[in-house]
């Protein structure tokens, strides 16, 4: 097991000279601002969307907060519309990078029938999209893991140069299902990188009681599998563990383990209440380590964002933000009559459909 972050030596920017910051990592100054541009839109998206909650105009939000530097360096070596993400119910920033639009992300919020992943058959936050490779969440948790191996499987079977991402809280990374895709993966050596945001808490449950290890990556040694350790609110950091574990799965080397260290700046969720749970202490540490402030300060140092560009951006993602929201507010709900639709089988052709299949009900009504 390895640790990466601003304590083993990779390059982060604040501090050192101007502009030093993307080149050692194979970057340009325009990724770092795209980079940031995303986080910044995730953060913003995140934040209406409890404005929304709130307001009584949707259901409920599980938040991303604090996961989006870890989300936006995680993703950004994957390949566009070709690899494949089976996200968790925050990725908002991992959606963004691999081509999700906000407009998509609240369709999904508000559940609506143009919603790409589901058709407004989901719970909010369950995002998908066939067409950008972003597997629908799965509500059981942990059981993205399982579809993303078999998504890696079938990439090899066809020889394809495809790569399956898996992502999930440290709470869930304590399933049954966990064990046996990162089993299945090691034995077959398969294109699939596992990617843990551990914010220390599955809901209530700190992390010190629900793991008998400090890190999720120590299990990695169990596969014989590369298992990290990186400081989630290290983009720079985030994308090298990532850029290293996608290659290693390109190139036929099987699959990795990455465990981003995260915080996590709001309750489990809507219906939730943290400071029922965290020491006002707790809280207060946890909001040094906001990975937005963190990464525009390291920008800022690196004459990589200015006043003026700052202010443009701010600017352009409110823009985005209220169009996605009047945008995906006036969509249609889902037609109750197509609730079934996707459930059972359709019959074979030229045969009647079987007594339980919803188009009899249909017919005798």
């Amino acid at each position: 097991m390895t640790v990466t972050g601003r304590d083993s030596g990779w390059a982060s920017g604040g501090g050192g000279s101007r502009g030093s910051l993307a080149a050692p990592h194979g970057l340009a100054d325009a990724d770092l601002l795209a980079m940031y541009r995303i986080m910044a839109l995730a953060r913003a998206l995140d934040e209406r969307m409890w404005v929304l909650n709130r307001s009584g105009r949707a259901p409920f939000v599980i938040s991303g907060q604090g996961h989006e530097g870890a989300q936006v360096g995680i993703a950004w070596p994957l390949r566009r519309d070709h690899d494949w993400v089976a996200p968790f119910y925050r990725s908002i920033a991992t959606c963004l990078v691999v081509g999700m639009t906000p407009r998509d992300l609240m369709l999904a919020q508000f559940a609506r029938a143009s919603d790409p992943g589901s058709g407004g058959r989901q719970m909010p936050g369950h995002y998908g999209h066939p067409a950008h490779h972003v597997v629908s969440v799965s509500s059981p948790v942990a059981t993205q893991i399982l579809h993303a191996t078999g998504i890696a499987l079938a990439a090899r079977i066809r020889g394809l140069d495809q790569v399956a991402m898996a992502i999930m809280g440290e709470g869930s990374s304590n399933q049954g299902d966990v064990h046996e895709a990162l089993n299945f993966a090691a034995i077959h050596r398969l294109p699939f990188v596992f990617v843990v945001e551990n914010n220390g808490y599955a809901i209530s449950v700190p992390a010190e009681r629900e793991l008998s290890v400090r890190d999720v990556a120590q299990r990695a040694a169990g596969y014989g599998i590369p298992g990290v350790v990186v400081d989630g609110t290290d983009v720079l950091a985030c994308y090298a563990a990532s850029r290293e574990a996608v290659a290693r799965a390109r190139r036929g080397d099987g699959p990795s383990l990455i465990e981003a260290k995260v915080t996590r700046l709001t309750g489990h969720s809507s219906d939730d209440q943290q400071t029922k749970y965290r020491s006002a202490s707790d809280l207060a540490e946890g909001r040094t380590r906001d990975p937005l402030p963190i990464f525009r300060a390291q920008l800022r140092d690196a004459g990589v964002l200015d006043e003026i560009t700052e202010l443009e951006l701010d600017g352009e993602i409110a823009v985005a933000v209220d169009d996605a929201t009047a945008f995906a507010e006036a969509e249609p709900d889902p037609d109750p009559a197509t609730g079934t639709d996707h459930v059972f089988a359709d019959p074979l052709a030229g045969e009647a459909p079987p007594p339980w299949h919803p188009s009899r009900a249909r017919e005798a009504g």
